[in-house]
Parts: structure tokens; C-alpha cells; sequence
């Protein structure tokens, strides 16, 4: 499906869609709680769909309501079949570690993008604690034999890959017979998602004492209790409105924490670094037109942002730095390529180092982008297109992974796009 996309100045107030890693993370306590629990607000797309299905498999109950979901977990059965994860990375990796919990044998699959992203250091660590996993392949399919093997103890993992290792063996830990000690190897990265995880642990009962470094986490075994869980806004995918907010006639994101945990609300330091006019309120975040300078960022902890910030940086003045980048080359697509790729064709100078891209700002010109079937892409170029019309998005519907109405929020507030095929 392609995106045709015209010149436009998008304006007004949209609402940001429910966060997809909480609403994940939620799905998974409430599946690991010996009872009932509600999860309000809940984010519907296919990264979502795909937890739900999975664990529906292995017996939990999930009943949609309006605007929520009732759960029933704590009572699993042999796996119905495999369980196909999807494009989902935190659906394959949080329930590998699940899976150890679940009687039988469990088969974990996934689509061919998420199949070439790496397990093996979760793995690892899940041996170390003396459950049977394997991998066929470089990455999944994932077997794993549970009912019985966490034995627990300490277990070594590098923080460096993906903070998802830690989140899965930290969703697992109250159930260790020995309690569990995550020791990190190598400076943790995307700190905030591991924080995430320990705030939603948190509302079903269970305590996690860390390190100040996060470089070690210990848990005893506990009892996951029932909750009532509302969703927040997600920051990731308002970072695309935030910023297009500051290329067009102005934009309001509602459904915004200021105090979220979220890695990605950085992006309320980064706009105004960048000159940009943003104004916080209760819950939602105007940004207004703005004269754009280059700025020097650290994505270490946001590297979902490098695709937004890639864009604000083609439209700044002078030339801007994005560093800590070099696993975004391991997410849906190669981000660090397909981000030079697309700016190239639009006309930007970008160049690439080892884990850094420099980005020099000029007026963009109309392109046909290859979003590569990542979502991001999709998004943050739709931005430039809008600036520069006649830009062509391939792949559009990739969308739906985290962000199904995109293109009807874009339109509602201007934005010239036309679907072909609607």
C-alpha cells in the first residue's frame, strides 16, 4: 500500500494513541496474576493483537469490554499449537521467559523481520537459571520446555543488546524457587523501558530492589495480585505529531503524562534545545511553528526516536549530530540505513559513522520512500512529505504495528494524503 503525500501545513489537536510497551507489559502481569484484572485504555494494533493471541493459547482468558480488557490468568495449559509472536519483539521475548512457567513444551515463532533480531543472550541467561530453551537458527523459532525448571539463582546478562532480556526475566523472577539476581554485564541501554517494566510490576504487587546504576536487580519470590490498569498516551508515537507541530502550522498532542516513565518523552528536552515553542499543560503538549537549529543528541535511551529527530534535523539550520544509534540497525529494519536512505532521496546531506549520523538541514524535495515495512519510517518521513509534497510512502500500512489510524490523524488535522486503494 502506498501513501501519496502533497504539500500541506497540518494543524490543530490530536489525541495520542495508548501506549503500546505498556499495554504489553500489562497483558503479561495480568496473564502471571492468579485471578481477575482490568486493563483500561488498552492500545488495539498488531504488535497488541499478536500478545493477546499468544497468551490466549496458553490459557488466559481475555474478554474485550469498552475501551478495556478483562483478564483471567494465572492458570496456564500446554500451548495450543505455536506461538506466533507476530512482528512483536516484546511479545517473542517477554514470553520466552513466560513460557518457562508453562506446562509442556512451548514453540515460539515470529515474522521473518523479527526472526533476524537476536534471543540468544535471553537464552542464556533462562539456562543459567535452569530452564531448557533453545533456538533454531540464528534466532527464533524458540523452543522452551517449562512447568517446573525455574530454579532461579543469579543469572548474567549483557544490558547492552536490548533491555527486553531484562524486562522478561524480571516479569518471571517472583516465580523462582530461590528467589533471583540479575547481574547486568555491559551499561544497560534503553534504561527507561527496564523502569517501565518495574512501574507496571509494581501495580500487581510485586517489588523489585535495584541497584542505583541498574546494573543489578534482586527479587524475591512473591504472589502477582489482581489490578485495575489504566494505560498511558504514548510518547513514541506522539513524538511524530510533537514534531511535526514544529514544521507545520502547530500541533496539540492530548493524552501526554509529563511525568511518564517513558524514555521517549525526552522529546520535551530535544524541541526546545532545537528552538522549538512548547508548551506543557496537565495532559497534552503544544508545539508551535518554530525556527529549528541543529542540536547534538544522545538516543541511547530513546533510540525509537532517531527516525523523528533524523527529520527535525533535515529541516534545522546547520548540522546536526544523532549519537547512540547503533542499535536502531537491529529493530524492524536497519533504521541508521533506511533513514540515510531516505533522506538522501529527499535531498539531505547525511553521513554515517560508527554509531552516529550527521545531518545537515536544507529545504527537502519530494521522493518515494521505502519505509522497509517499519512503521517508524513510515511515520517520520510522512512528516518531510508533508513539508515538501509530492513524496510517495511505500508500505504504508506497516503502520498498523503500533499506530493504526495514522493516516486518518494526519489527514484530520490537514495533512493532504491519499491511501491508494481508499
Amino acid at each position: 500500500m502506498k501513501a501519496f503525500i502533497e504539500k500541506s501545513q497540518p494543524k490543530g489537536r490530536i489525541t495520542a494513541p495508548p501506549s503500546k510497551s505498556y499495554t504489553i507489559r500489562a497483558l503479561m502481569g495480568a496473564a502471571l496474576v492468579r485471578g481477575e484484572s482490568e486493563i483500561i485504555h488498552p492500545l488495539v494494533s498488531e504488535d497488541t493483537g499478536a500478545a493477546r493471541a499468544v497468551l490466549g493459547k496458553i490459557g488466559v482468558s481475555i474478554s474485550p469490554q469498552k475501551d478495556s480488557w478483562q483478564l483471567g490468568g494465572g492458570n496456564f495449559h500446554e500451548a495450543e499449537g505455536e506461538l506466533f509472536c507476530g512482528e512483536s519483539a516484546a511479545t517473542l521475548r517477554f514470553m520466552t521467559a513466560i513460557c518457562s512457567l508453562v506446562p509442556g513444551k512451548c514453540r515460539l515463532t515470529a515474522a521473518p523481520s523479527l526472526g533476524r533480531r537476536p534471543v540468544e543472550p535471553l537464552i542464556r541467561a533462562l539456562r543459567q537459571l535452569g530452564v531448557n530453551a533453545s533456538r533454531q537458527g540464528e534466532t527464533a523459532p524458540i523452543t522452551v520446555e517449562g512447568g517446573g525448571g525455574l530454579r532461579g539463582g543469579t543469572a548474567e546478562l549483557a544490558g547492552d543488546i536490548s533491555s527486553q532480556f531484562v524486562s522478561a526475566l524480571l516479569f518471571i523472577a517472583p516465580f523462582a524457587e530461590d528467589g533471583l539476581n540479575i547481574k547486568i554485564t555491559t551499561p544497560l541501554q534503553s534504561k527507561p523501558f527496564v523502569l517501565m517494566t518495574i512501574d507496571c510490576l509494581s501495580k500487581f504487587g510485586i517489588k523489585i530492589a535495584l541497584s542505583k546504576e541498574l546494573d543489578e536487580f534482586k527479587i524475591t519470590r512473591q504472589e502477582y495480585r489482581p489490578a485495575r490498569y489504566e494505560v498511558e498516551g504514548d510518547w513514541s508515537s506522539a513524538s511524530y505529531f510533537l514534531a511535526l507541530g514544529a514544521i507545520s502550522g502547530g500541533v496539540e498532542v492530548a493524552n501526554l503524562n509529563p511525568e511518564s516513565l517513558q524514555g521517549d518523552k525526552i522529546m520535551l528536552k530535544f524541541l526546545p534545545d532545537m528552538g522549538a515553542q512548547v508548551t506543557v499543560n496537565l495532559d497534552s503538549v503544544m508545539v508551535k511553528k518554530s525556527r529549528l537549529k541543529a542540536i547534538r543528541a544522545d538516543l541511547a535511551d530513546s533510540i525509537d526516536l532517531l527516525p523523528t529527530m533524523a527529520v527535525l534535523a533535515a529541516v534545522a539550520e546547520g548540522t546536526s549530530e544523532l549519537t547512540g544509534i547503533e542499535r536502531a540497525a537491529i529493530k524492524e529494519s536497519d533504521r541508521v540505513a533506511a533513514v540515510k536512505e531516505g533522506l538522501t532521496r529527499m535531498g539531505i546531506a547525511v553521513t554515517e559513522a560508527r554509531n552516529k549520523l550527521t545531518i545537515t538541514g536544507s529545504a527537502p524535495r519530494g521522493a518515494l520512500i521505502n519505509s522497509r515495512g517499519d512503521h517508524r519510517i513510515a511515520m517520520a518521513f510522512s512528516l518531510l512529505g508533508s513539508l515538501a509534497g509530492n513524496t510517495i510512502i511505500d508500505g504504508a500500512e506497516c503502520v498498523a504495528k503500533t499506530f493504526p489510524d495514522f493516516w486518518d490523524k494526519l489527514k484530520s488535522l490537514g495533512g493532504r494524503v491519499k491511501i491508494d486503494g481508499q
